[in-house]
């Protein structure tokens, strides 16, 4: 490779306000890690398109839901792949960059997943309790997501729609990977309480159903966050597969933890430029 540093444009919005995350921290902190090894230059979601053939790679971090913008979002994948263009995480993924589609999907295949259907021919593939989760397949932090009852799913318009069963979980846990190595995990032993978060032990089979998805997927190269509950019988279920733009509460890990993670981006980074030149 050449000694000329490897330019890096850095998609964040700072100014988005997610409930219990502080996007502008995370993205300031990493991205200045990253300036130790790369040039990177931030930009907001809606220039990277117009910014992109300037970079050697497009490293796509907090960037906010993309149903905000999600023609613009949809341009910005159609012409990176058109011009060739390393977009970190990998535009290859199969579970949130593309949608919900997977849960169903995965839900029907009978995997770990919490049971998810997309047509009122289906309902009856649900468990029966009080409450169903409604929302968008395009949807993220929890836009457009409605409970309603069972009575209720028959006057759904199944239009782009999933339903679940609102699980009465003990908590929520999710595991943090580069590449498709197992980096950290954290949970959240409230449930009301999504994004206060500690850090969590796995055991040898929590690793392996987390494991489990990242080797489904098809991401080779990037970040992925797996995210699931622990249903009251002990079960781990997906709750998302989230391969576009985790965040990844960095500031809640000890510095030896941050610093293996911040060390294994930057060889991702590095073998993502690699294989693309090869």
């Amino acid at each position: 490779m050449s000694s000329t540093p490897i330019r890096l444009l850095y998609v964040t919005d700072l100014m988005y306000e997610a409930r219990g995350r502080r996007y502008c921290d995370e993205d300031i902190y990493l991205s200045s890690r990253l300036r130790e090894d790369f040039t990177v230059a931030l930009c907001d979601p809606l220039e990277a398109m117009a910014l992109m053939d300037s970079f050697d790679a497009v490293v796509i971090r907090n960037s906010g839901p993309v149903l905000r913008y999600q023609d613009r979002y949809d341009a910005f994948r159609a012409e990176a792949r058109r011009r060739g263009t390393c977009v970190y995480t990998q535009l290859t993924g199969k579970a949130d960059m593309a949608g919900k589609q997977y849960l169903v999907d995965l839900s029907a295949a009978g995997s770990p997943v919490i049971p998810t259907v997309d047509r009122h021919a289906d309902l009856h593939q649900l468990p029966e309790v009080e409450e169903y989760v409604a929302k968008p397949k395009l949807g993220a932090d929890s836009i457009g997501l409605t409970f309603v009852t069972r009575d209720e799913l028959e006057g759904l318009a199944f239009d782009d729609l999933l339903v679940q069963p609102r699980i009465r979980f003990r908590y929520e846990v999710s595991f943090y990977f580069v590449d498709r190595t197992f980096q950290y995990a954290l949970y959240a032993p409230q449930p009301d309480q999504r994004w206060r978060l500690e850090r969590y032990e796995p055991t040898p089979a929590d690793l392996d159903f987390a494991q489990g998805f990242v080797d489904w997927n098809a991401v080779d190269r990037g970040i992925q966050r797996v995210d699931a509950c622990r249903t009251p019988q002990g079960e781990l279920l997906l709750v998302e597969l989230e391969d576009l733009n985790p965040y990844l509460s960095l500031d809640l890990l000890d510095s030896a933890t941050r610093e293996v993670f911040v060390s294994g981006m930057k060889g991702s980074l590095r073998g993502l430029l690699a294989e693309s030149r090869s």
